[in-house]
């Protein structure tokens, strides 16, 4: 496709709604994935730091106890 000015381009023919509404759709659920994955790395990251923190709590307590 030719387009002879800006304004003919973000028209796209005619089918502007469709072509920049799946755009937008595919860079939101882009947003959506990278923030999940950012969740899930912090919660299990906190996750671990809490077990690490019970096991040598663990460990810690039964030394005094000997």
């Amino acid at each position: 496709m030719i387009w002879h000015s800006w304004q003919e381009f973000f028209a796209m023919g005619g089918y502007a709604p469709y072509v920049w509404g799946s755009l937008l759709v595919v860079f939101g659920l882009l947003a959506a994935e990278v923030l999940g994955l950012q969740w899930r790395r912090r919660a299990i990251l906190q996750r671990h730091a809490r077990q690490i923190e019970r096991a040598s709590f663990k460990r810690t307590g039964n030394e005094n106890q000997a």
